[in-house]
């Protein structure tokens, strides 16, 4: 694998944070945020940082590196397995549109599907001295 784990687990986080926003359900709330328990940052806003986070960060990548997490959501989804990981890196190398921020970020359950496929390759987000993962 051509990536640092602790960047794939880097990215797993942001994209869990970003995951969980909802479309707005309270538009003109007009309340306290600490009156409503800060439920609201939960609703995606124009100055949101989080998806340019994640833009940002995978614009920093190489191409091997995208190709990479390209190569693990489609482990995580099943489209490839474990094992095949070589096949599944060409693939993605062969598959760069220079779009890779765009193409991650449209797949449902990014992180969940990128930490799938860490545990098909027998890799984890989760500290070996029994520290909090993802």
């Amino acid at each position: 694998m051509d990536m640092a784990l602790d960047k794939i687990c880097s990215l797993i986080r942001q994209a869990r944070r970003f995951d969980v926003k909802e479309g707005v359900t309270d538009p003109a709330s007009g309340s306290n945020p600490t009156d409503d328990n800060q439920i609201d940052v939960l609703e995606p806003t124009a100055d949101d940082p989080t998806e340019g986070e994640i833009r940002s960060f995978i614009a920093g990548l190489n191409v091997d590196e995208q190709a990479t997490l390209i190569a693990l959501v489609w482990i995580g989804r099943g489209d490839f397995e474990g094992e095949d990981f070589a096949e599944a890196f060409a693939a993605a190398q062969e598959r760069n549109t220079g779009r890779t921020a765009d193409y991650l970020l449209g797949i449902p359950d990014l992180p969940d599907l990128l930490d799938e496929g860490l545990g098909a390759l027998g890799l984890s987000c989760v500290d070996e001295d029994g520290g909090a993962g993802v």
